[in-house]
């Protein structure tokens, strides 16, 4: 939050309040903190504090809750089948978590939820959702803001006139990434115009905006100096409490007859491989560069092959013969589904004799689809500060300390829990 607030950044889309029951969400997955409402509760209300003590407004997302949903709104209409008590139990407490704890804005989901709007309108566009149960029931009077207006979910049912519109009509004070701006303000005016939307209603979006403004200190303020971006951004404070966290949160699911933690003297070359996905910000290169040299700065050998989140056969055969005379293979894995190639690729490695050692760089599900590594670790993200951490405890320079925030279900039979909530091993 303070350095967000250094740079000039004074809204931050998050917290995620999301609760990720489902394994096969495809947006959600490790932008959620976890299975369990209480827990994911806590964390969002922290999250919201630290945020908005640094002074930078936190928005909540998405409501009314987008944590059960097996379609990716990005692309889709996802529907929640949850019954009005499932919701209350499962979805709402993180968001009344987020109220109670003075949070600035919300952002809502494109999502059909059948048992809070019968109509099936997405919840952006559902008055009885974002008037009727996020500003009545549950008595939230700060600036709620759409998810993008790009993306297919809110685009499914009505056309782009419609939906600025409908929108405001709903609740919502800010209207996100309109994919046509000239679009969007002229089904805006004419709605005006004609009498569909008043001009007090927009007045009542306008002051909530203009309130979180003035709470910022915007009018007073509202520019940033390098000096200030110097003094906060990048401290080694800074730094070194995210190695901290990162290093407490990297989680130890397997350890086969405790094979880790490695050693130089005993798995000296080491030969990395796997995924390969997009850098997000906080990266300096591809996961298996990242792991390789951090594990050269300890004191191996190591080798970087990038294999990609679907390799080719050819490239599994590369990959193979490249682990001839290694000591351990580490292989990154990300979101592996059931017809994923890097299942192929695991299974080859740990079928050559070489011990494997796999590092989830995303969702921590990938072990109930992989067999035949002596080791598994949970990383949660690829950026460099969790890759180094996770290296830092395949080298026992630190301790595993992290804990299952969701269950991981068998693949075959979902009802089976393989690692439940909160497992999490150590060393010794």
């Amino acid at each position: 939050g303070a350095e967000l607030a250094a740079v000039g950044i004074r809204q931050n889309y998050a917290p995620v309040a999301d609760v990720n029951v489902n394994p096969a969400n495809p947006v959600i997955g490790v932008r959620s903190f976890g299975s369990d409402p209480r827990a994911v509760a806590g964390l969002v209300a922290a999250q919201v504090k630290g945020y908005q003590r640094a002074g930078v407004a936190a928005t909540s997302k998405h409501f009314p809750g987008h944590g059960d949903t097996a379609v990716d709104s990005h692309y889709g209409l996802p529907t929640i089948t949850h019954t009005r008590a499932q919701w209350t139990e499962l979805d709402a407490p993180p968001f009344e978590s987020a109220i109670d704890a003075g949070i600035d804005s919300i952002m809502t989901a494109h999502i059909v939820v059948p048992a809070l709007d019968p109509s099936e309108d997405p919840a952006t566009l559902s008055r009885p959702i974002l008037t009727g149960i996020l500003r009545q029931q549950l008595g939230y009077d700060g600036v709620v803001v759409t998810d993008s207006l790009g993306m297919e979910g809110v685009r499914t049912k009505y056309g782009d006139e419609r939906v600025p519109v409908l929108a405001l009509k709903a609740g919502v004070d800010q209207l996100l990434n309109p994919p046509n701006l000239d679009v969007a303000w002229k089904a805006v005016l004419a709605a005006v115009k004609g009498g569909e939307l008043t001009e007090d209603r927009l007045d009542e979006s306008i002051l909530r905006i203009l309130r979180l403004k003035a709470k910022l200190g915007l009018f007073r303020q509202p520019y940033v100096t390098r000096a200030g971006v110097d003094r906060v951004v990048g401290t080694r404070a800074h730094l070194d409490r995210a190695d901290l966290i990162a290093e407490q949160t990297t989680t130890l699911l397997l350890n086969e007859g405790g094979f880790l933690p490695l050693s130089p003297a005993r798995h000296g070359r080491v030969l990395v491989v796997g995924a390969d996905p997009a850098s997000p910000s906080g990266t300096t290169g591809p996961p298996t560069t990242t792991l390789a040299t951090a594990l050269g700065e300890l004191g191996f050998t190591a080798t970087a092959l990038s294999t990609g989140i679907t390799p080719t056969a050819a490239k599994i055969e590369e990959a193979v013969a490249a682990s001839a005379g290694q000591d351990v293979v580490v292989v990154g894995t990300y979101n592996i589904t059931a017809t994923s190639p890097q299942r192929t690729l695991v299974a080859r490695l740990a079928a050559s004799g070489v011990p494997v050692v796999t590092i989830a760089i995303r969702n921590p599900y990938d072990i109930a689809r992989i067999s035949g590594q002596r080791a598994t670790l949970a990383a949660y993200s690829w950026t460099d500060v969790e890759l180094r951490a996770a290296v830092r405890v395949l080298a026992g320079r630190a301790r595993p300390k992290g804990r299952l925030p969701v269950p991981v279900q068998s693949a075959d039979d979902p009802t089976v829990v393989l690692y439940p909530v909160g497992h999490g091993l150590s060393y010794g």
